[in-house]
Protein backbone atom coordinates (compact mmCIF):
# COMPACT_ATOMS: atom_id res chain seq x y z
CA UNK A 1 0.00 0.00 0.00
CA UNK A 2 1.26 3.47 -0.90
CA UNK A 3 0.10 6.69 0.73
CA UNK A 4 0.46 9.98 -1.10
CA UNK A 5 0.34 13.20 0.92
CA UNK A 6 2.08 15.60 -1.46
CA UNK A 7 -1.14 16.89 -2.95
CA UNK A 8 -4.61 15.54 -2.30
CA UNK A 9 -4.62 12.32 -0.27
CA UNK A 10 -4.26 9.18 -2.36
CA UNK A 11 -3.97 5.54 -1.38
CA UNK A 12 -3.11 2.80 -3.83
CA UNK A 13 -2.55 -0.93 -3.62
CA UNK A 14 -0.69 -2.16 -6.69
CA UNK A 15 -2.94 -0.98 -9.55
CA UNK A 16 -5.96 -0.12 -7.41
CA UNK A 17 -6.46 3.51 -6.39
CA UNK A 18 -8.57 4.24 -3.33
CA UNK A 19 -10.67 7.35 -3.00
CA UNK A 20 -11.16 7.92 0.71
CA UNK A 21 -14.46 9.74 1.24
CA UNK A 22 -14.82 12.36 3.95
CA UNK A 23 -12.35 14.82 5.39
CA UNK A 24 -12.17 13.09 8.76
CA UNK A 25 -11.28 9.71 7.27
CA UNK A 26 -8.61 11.35 5.14
CA UNK A 27 -7.30 13.18 8.22
CA UNK A 28 -6.98 9.85 10.06
CA UNK A 29 -5.00 8.27 7.23
CA UNK A 30 -2.76 11.33 6.88
CA UNK A 31 -2.08 11.65 10.59
CA UNK A 32 -1.16 7.98 10.91
CA UNK A 33 0.96 8.17 7.74
CA UNK A 34 3.13 10.92 9.23
CA UNK A 35 4.62 8.35 11.64
CA UNK A 36 3.98 4.92 10.09
CA UNK A 37 4.29 1.87 12.34
CA UNK A 38 4.31 4.16 15.38
CA UNK A 39 0.99 4.43 17.22
CA UNK A 40 -0.76 7.76 17.47
CA UNK A 41 -2.71 8.23 20.68
CA UNK A 42 -6.48 8.38 20.67
CA UNK A 43 -6.34 11.80 22.30
CA UNK A 44 -4.10 13.11 19.52
CA UNK A 45 -6.46 11.78 16.87
CA UNK A 46 -9.49 13.26 18.64
CA UNK A 47 -7.73 16.64 18.75
CA UNK A 48 -6.83 16.35 15.08
CA UNK A 49 -10.38 15.55 14.02
CA UNK A 50 -12.39 17.86 16.26
CA UNK A 51 -9.99 20.36 17.82
CA UNK A 52 -11.50 22.17 20.78
CA UNK A 53 -15.03 20.95 20.05
CA UNK A 54 -15.00 17.16 20.30
CA UNK A 55 -18.32 15.28 20.39
CA UNK A 56 -19.62 14.02 23.71
CA UNK A 57 -18.40 10.47 23.11
CA UNK A 58 -15.32 11.33 21.09
CA UNK A 59 -13.47 8.02 21.51
CA UNK A 60 -16.52 6.05 20.39
CA UNK A 61 -16.86 8.35 17.37
CA UNK A 62 -13.17 7.86 16.59
CA UNK A 63 -13.55 4.08 16.86
CA UNK A 64 -16.49 4.26 14.45
CA UNK A 65 -14.44 6.25 11.93
CA UNK A 66 -11.57 3.74 12.18
CA UNK A 67 -13.97 0.82 11.65
CA UNK A 68 -15.48 2.51 8.61
CA UNK A 69 -12.04 3.28 7.19
CA UNK A 70 -11.01 -0.36 7.54
CA UNK A 71 -14.17 -1.52 5.76
CA UNK A 72 -13.60 0.92 2.89
CA UNK A 73 -9.98 -0.16 2.42
CA UNK A 74 -10.88 -3.85 2.44
CA UNK A 75 -13.89 -3.44 0.16
CA UNK A 76 -12.27 -1.22 -2.44
CA UNK A 77 -9.10 -3.28 -2.72
CA UNK A 78 -10.94 -6.59 -2.53
CA UNK A 79 -8.41 -7.68 0.08
CA UNK A 80 -9.87 -8.47 3.48
CA UNK A 81 -6.45 -8.69 5.10
CA UNK A 82 -5.95 -4.96 4.48
CA UNK A 83 -8.30 -4.32 7.37
CA UNK A 84 -5.14 -4.89 9.40
CA UNK A 85 -3.42 -1.98 7.65
CA UNK A 86 -4.59 0.09 10.62
CA UNK A 87 -3.47 -1.62 13.81
CA UNK A 88 -4.82 -1.08 17.31
CA UNK A 89 -2.88 -1.03 20.55
CA UNK A 90 -3.56 0.06 24.10
CA UNK A 91 -1.93 3.38 23.20
CA UNK A 92 -3.78 4.15 19.98
CA UNK A 93 -3.67 3.38 16.27
CA UNK A 94 -0.85 2.90 13.76
CA UNK A 95 -0.51 2.49 10.02
CA UNK A 96 1.35 -0.70 9.07
CA UNK A 97 3.38 0.56 6.11
CA UNK A 98 7.11 1.32 5.76
CA UNK A 99 8.28 4.92 5.65
CA UNK A 100 9.16 4.56 1.97
CA UNK A 101 5.50 3.85 1.14
CA UNK A 102 4.59 7.42 2.19
CA UNK A 103 5.58 9.85 -0.55
CA UNK A 104 6.25 12.75 1.83
CA UNK A 105 8.64 10.70 3.97
CA UNK A 106 10.34 9.25 0.89
CA UNK A 107 10.74 12.81 -0.41
CA UNK A 108 12.38 13.99 2.82
CA UNK A 109 14.74 11.01 2.74
CA UNK A 110 15.79 11.81 -0.85
CA UNK A 111 16.51 15.42 0.14
CA UNK A 112 18.63 14.27 3.11
CA UNK A 113 20.59 11.88 0.90
CA UNK A 114 21.13 14.54 -1.73
CA UNK A 115 22.50 16.96 0.87
CA UNK A 116 25.25 14.46 1.69
CA UNK A 117 26.24 14.29 -1.99
CA UNK A 118 25.97 18.00 -2.75
CA UNK A 119 29.71 18.66 -2.76
CA UNK A 120 31.19 15.29 -3.70
CA UNK A 121 28.69 14.08 -6.33
CA UNK A 122 26.48 16.92 -7.60
CA UNK A 123 25.21 14.81 -10.51
CA UNK A 124 23.81 12.25 -8.06
CA UNK A 125 22.36 15.06 -5.94
CA UNK A 126 20.55 16.42 -9.00
CA UNK A 127 19.13 12.97 -9.73
CA UNK A 128 17.85 12.44 -6.19
CA UNK A 129 16.36 15.92 -5.89
CA UNK A 130 14.68 15.70 -9.28
CA UNK A 131 13.16 12.37 -8.28
CA UNK A 132 11.94 13.79 -4.99
CA UNK A 133 10.47 16.99 -6.40
CA UNK A 134 8.59 14.98 -9.03
CA UNK A 135 6.55 13.39 -6.23
CA UNK A 136 4.69 16.66 -5.61
CA UNK A 137 1.23 16.88 -7.19
CA UNK A 138 0.00 20.00 -5.36
CA UNK A 139 0.02 21.55 -1.87
CA UNK A 140 0.90 18.95 0.77
CA UNK A 141 -2.03 17.43 2.69
CA UNK A 142 -4.41 19.43 0.54
CA UNK A 143 -7.67 17.79 1.62
CA UNK A 144 -6.97 16.40 5.08
CA UNK A 145 -8.66 19.02 7.21
CA UNK A 146 -7.40 21.74 9.48
CA UNK A 147 -6.01 19.76 12.41
CA UNK A 148 -2.79 20.93 14.02
CA UNK A 149 -0.70 17.86 13.13
CA UNK A 150 -1.56 17.97 9.44
CA UNK A 151 -1.13 21.75 9.23
CA UNK A 152 2.28 21.60 10.89
CA UNK A 153 3.35 18.73 8.64
CA UNK A 154 2.19 20.63 5.55
CA UNK A 155 4.29 23.63 6.56
CA UNK A 156 7.32 21.41 7.24
CA UNK A 157 7.07 19.55 3.93
CA UNK A 158 6.59 22.80 2.00
CA UNK A 159 9.72 24.30 3.54
CA UNK A 160 11.66 21.12 2.74
CA UNK A 161 10.45 21.39 -0.85
CA UNK A 162 11.79 24.95 -1.15
CA UNK A 163 15.08 23.88 0.39
CA UNK A 164 15.24 21.01 -2.09
CA UNK A 165 14.91 23.45 -4.97
CA UNK A 166 17.73 25.56 -3.53
CA UNK A 167 19.92 22.45 -3.25
CA UNK A 168 18.99 21.43 -6.79
CA UNK A 169 20.08 24.74 -8.26
CA UNK A 170 23.33 24.70 -6.28
CA UNK A 171 24.07 21.22 -7.65
CA UNK A 172 23.22 22.32 -11.19
CA UNK A 173 25.49 25.34 -10.84
CA UNK A 174 28.31 23.07 -9.65
CA UNK A 175 27.88 21.25 -12.97
CA UNK A 176 27.91 24.51 -14.92
CA UNK A 177 24.19 24.36 -15.77
CA UNK A 178 23.13 27.98 -15.52
CA UNK A 179 21.01 28.65 -18.58
CA UNK A 180 18.75 25.67 -17.96
CA UNK A 181 17.98 26.85 -14.43
CA UNK A 182 16.86 30.38 -15.31
CA UNK A 183 13.23 29.70 -16.26
CA UNK A 184 12.44 27.62 -13.19
CA UNK A 185 14.22 30.10 -10.94
CA UNK A 186 12.24 32.96 -12.45
CA UNK A 187 9.01 31.10 -11.69
CA UNK A 188 10.00 30.32 -8.10
CA UNK A 189 11.28 33.85 -7.51
CA UNK A 190 7.94 35.22 -8.76
CA UNK A 191 6.07 32.86 -6.45
CA UNK A 192 8.30 33.58 -3.43
CA UNK A 193 9.57 37.12 -4.07
CA UNK A 194 10.81 37.63 -0.50
CA UNK A 195 12.86 34.43 -0.39
CA UNK A 196 16.32 35.87 -0.85
CA UNK A 197 18.06 32.61 -1.69
CA UNK A 198 16.00 32.24 -4.87
CA UNK A 199 16.89 35.79 -5.86
CA UNK A 200 20.58 35.14 -5.20
CA UNK A 201 20.48 32.00 -7.33
CA UNK A 202 18.46 33.70 -10.06
CA UNK A 203 20.85 36.62 -10.46
CA UNK A 204 23.76 34.17 -10.44
CA UNK A 205 22.18 32.10 -13.21
CA UNK A 206 21.33 35.19 -15.24
CA UNK A 207 24.82 36.64 -14.88
CA UNK A 208 26.54 33.37 -15.75
CA UNK A 209 24.25 33.16 -18.80
CA UNK A 210 25.50 36.54 -20.05
CA UNK A 211 22.48 38.52 -18.86
CA UNK A 212 24.04 40.96 -16.38
CA UNK A 213 21.47 43.75 -16.85
CA UNK A 214 18.60 41.37 -16.10
CA UNK A 215 20.45 40.08 -13.05
CA UNK A 216 20.88 43.60 -11.66
CA UNK A 217 17.25 44.42 -12.39
CA UNK A 218 16.07 41.30 -10.54
CA UNK A 219 18.14 42.34 -7.52
CA UNK A 220 16.71 45.87 -7.46
CA UNK A 221 13.14 44.55 -7.72
CA UNK A 222 13.75 42.24 -4.79
CA UNK A 223 15.33 45.00 -2.75
CA UNK A 224 12.29 47.18 -3.39
CA UNK A 225 9.88 44.41 -2.35
CA UNK A 226 11.83 43.75 0.84
CA UNK A 227 11.86 47.44 1.69
CA UNK A 228 8.19 48.04 0.97
CA UNK A 229 6.87 44.73 2.30
CA UNK A 230 9.03 44.17 5.38
CA UNK A 231 11.01 47.36 5.88
CA UNK A 232 14.23 45.38 5.42
CA UNK A 233 17.34 45.54 3.28
CA UNK A 234 18.65 42.42 1.50
CA UNK A 235 20.79 40.12 3.61
CA UNK A 236 24.56 39.85 3.46
CA UNK A 237 24.71 36.94 1.00
CA UNK A 238 22.43 38.59 -1.53
CA UNK A 239 24.16 41.97 -1.23
CA UNK A 240 27.54 40.32 -1.71
CA UNK A 241 26.39 38.51 -4.83
CA UNK A 242 24.97 41.77 -6.21
CA UNK A 243 28.28 43.55 -5.65
CA UNK A 244 30.19 40.73 -7.35
CA UNK A 245 27.93 40.96 -10.40
CA UNK A 246 28.11 44.76 -10.42
CA UNK A 247 31.92 44.54 -10.51
CA UNK A 248 31.68 41.83 -13.19
CA UNK A 249 33.65 39.37 -11.14
CA UNK A 250 34.02 35.90 -12.70
CA UNK A 251 32.23 34.11 -9.82
CA UNK A 252 34.56 31.14 -10.04
CA UNK A 253 35.25 28.61 -7.31
CA UNK A 254 33.03 27.82 -4.34
CA UNK A 255 31.70 31.38 -3.94
CA UNK A 256 30.48 31.45 -7.53
CA UNK A 257 29.40 27.81 -7.77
Amino acid sequence: MEIRLLGSLEMSDEHISLNIPGEKLRAIVATLALTPRHPVSRNSLVDELWGENPPRHAENSLHGHIARLRRIIAARTGTGSLRDLITTSTFGYALAVPDRAVDALHFCDLVRRAALLQDSAPEDAVRLLTEGLALWRGPALLDTGHGMLCRMASTRFTETRLTAYEQLFDAQFALGRYRGAVTELEQLHAQYPLRERFCEQLITALYRSGRQAEALDAYHRTRQRLSQGLGLEPGHALRTRFQQILRQEPLTGAAGF
